[in-house]
C-alpha cells in the first residue's frame, strides 16, 4: 500500500529518512539534535556514515540508529566506487521515502546511489565549496563533483542566500533545484544552551583554570580546524604585530591540527604551539564558556556556507570579526551587527582588529544588535520547524 502524506501530518505510516554525512563527528555535532526531532515528529530516521569518533554518541544523542558506510575526505576512486556500490545496496534494502545528504563525498556517494537505487526524492545540502579555496587540476575536479552531486539529486539546498547567489552565478545548479530553508544555516542554534544564564559556575571555572585566565589580560577567540582555508595564517600574523604592541593580548583556538586536508605549515604550526601570547585548548564541545569571557570572536575563514559558530557567539554575546564571504555575510554585516574584514588579506584584518580594541563598546553593542538577529531568524525550533515542513511538502508532491 503506498503511504499517504499531508502538510500538517503523516496520515498513515511513517516515512523513511535517511541522513548522511561522511563521518559520524557530522551528525554529532553539525545537526545536533535535528534527527531527534524529525523521528519524534513522525519519520522513521536512519543516520549513515563512516564509522569513527562520534557515532555512539551521536546515537544516543539522536535516539536514532546508524549504519556505518566506508568512506574517506580524500579523493580515492577505488574506495569511492566500494563506498558507492555499498550505499546502493542498502538503499535498495532500505527503500528509503527521502536520502538527504550533508558534506561533499557523502554528497557525492548517497546522490549517485540514491538515482541508481530508485530513490524519489533525493536532497543534498551545501555547506561550502571547497574549490573556492583550491586550484588547477584539483579544481576542476572538485567543480566536476559538485556539478555531478546536483544533477544526481532532486533539491539542493545551500544553507546560505549568499552561497546560493554564488551557485547561481557560476551555473553549478540549475535554479529550479535550489532553495535555502527558513532564513539560512543547516540547524539553526540552540538558544537554550547557548545563553549566560545556562552556563555552570563550576565548569566556567575550570575553563579559567585551564587556560589561566587573568582579568588583565584581552582574549581573542578563534574556534574550528587549524588548516590554511579558515584564514590561520593571516590570523597568526596580524596577532603578533598586536602582541608586540600590548602583550596583554591572548589568542585563544580552540580546534585542532588537520594534517589530511589543507594543513597549516609546519612554520606556521611550530609559531602557533610556541608563542606566548597563543593558548591551543584542541577539539571542545564547551565553546560557549570561552566566549562567554572573550573580547571576540575572531573567524577569518576563506570559505563557508553559514558558519555555526557565528551563530554561536551571536547568542553568547561575544562579538564577532569575521571574513567578508559567502554565508559569514548573511550573519554579520559590517559596523552593525560585527566588524568584516576582506578574506586572506592580514592588513585588512589587523585594522579591524585594532578598530576593534579601540573601540571596546561599539562592539559590544554590535552584539546586542546580532543577538536580537539570531533570535528572530536562526532559532533551532523555527529551523527544524521548517525542515518537517518542506519534508511533508515534497512527500505529498510525490504522491499527488
Amino acid at each position: 500500500m503506498r503511504w499517504k502524506y499531508g502538510i500538517k501530518n503523516v496520515i498513515s505510516g511513517m516515512p523513511k529518512l535517511i541522513r548522511i554525512t561522511t563521518v559520524p563527528i557530522a551528525l554529532q555535532y553539525l545537526l545536533t539534535g535535528q534527527m531527534r526531532y524529525l523521528k519524534d515528529s513522525g519519520f522513521d530516521v536512519i543516520m549513515v556514515s563512516a564509522g569513527g569518533k562520534g557515532r555512539e554518541d551521536a546515537m544516543q544523542q539522536e535516539g536514532c540508529p546508524h549504519h556505518i558506510i566506508p568512506m574517506t575526505r580524500k579523493m580515492t576512486p577505488l574506495a569511492d566506487l566500494r563506498s558507492l556500490w555499498k550505499l546502493y545496496r542498502f538503499f535498495r534494502k532500505e527503500k528509503p521515502d527521502i536520502v538527504h545528504s550533508h558534506t561533499p563525498k557523502a554528497g557525492l556517494l548517497a546522490m549517485l546511489a540514491a538515482k541508481f537505487a530508485g530513490v524519489k526524492i533525493r536532497i543534498h545540502t551545501i555547506a561550502g565549496l571547497r574549490f573556492m579555496t583550491s586550484a588547477g587540476v584539483k579544481k576542476k575536479i572538485l567543480t566536476i563533483m559538485e556539478k555531478l552531486t546536483a544533477r544526481s539529486a532532486t533539491h539542493v539546498w545551500p544553507n546560505s542566500f549568499s552561497l546560493m547567489n554564488y551557485i547561481l552565478k557560476n551555473k553549478l545548479v540549475s535554479a529550479q533545484k535550489l532553495e535555502v530553508i527558513g532564513a539560512g544555516s543547516s540547524n539553526g542554534i540552540n538558544l537554550s544552551r547557548f545563553s549566560s544564564n545556562a552556563l555552570q559556575p563550576g565548569l566556567l571555572q575550570k575553563i579559567k583554570e585551564l587556560i589561566h585566565f587573568d582579568e588583565q589580560h584581552i582574549y581573542l577567540l578563534c574556534v574550528g580546524r587549524i588548516v590554511k582555508d579558515k584564514g590561520i595564517e593571516e590570523l597568526l600574523n596580524a596577532f603578533i604585530r598586536l602582541y608586540e604592541k600590548n602583550n596583554k593580548l591572548r589568542l585563544i583556538l580552540v580546534g585542532t591540527f588537520e594534517d589530511e586536508l589543507d594543513p597549516v605549515s609546519e612554520t606556521v604550526k611550530k609559531k602557533l604551539k610556541t608563542h606566548p601570547g597563543i593558548i591551543l585548548t584542541g577539539w571542545r564541545d564547551d565553546i560557549e564558556y570561552f566566549m562567554h569571557f572573550s573580547f571576540a570572536l575572531v573567524h577569518p575563514s576563506h570559505r563557508e556556507g553559514f558558519p555555526n559558530v557565528l551563530l554561536q557567539a551571536g547568542a553568547m554575546l561575544c562579538p564577532v570579526i569575521c571574513s567578508r564571504i559567502e554565508g559569514n555575510v548573511d550573519v554579520v554585516e559590517n559596523e552593525q551587527t560585527g566588524f568584516l574584514f576582506e578574506p586572506k588579506n592580514e592588513k585588512n584584518l589587523y585594522q579591524q582588529l585594532e578598530k576593534a580594541l579601540i573601540k571596546p563598546q561599539v562592539l559590544k553593542e554590535y552584539a546586542k544588535n546580532l543577538r536580537l538577529k539570531i533570535e528572530k531568524h536562526f532559532d533551532q525550533r523555527i529551523l527544524h520547524a521548517r525542515l518537517k515542513e518542506k519534508y511533508l511538502e515534497l512527500l505529498a508532491k510525490r504522491e499527488s
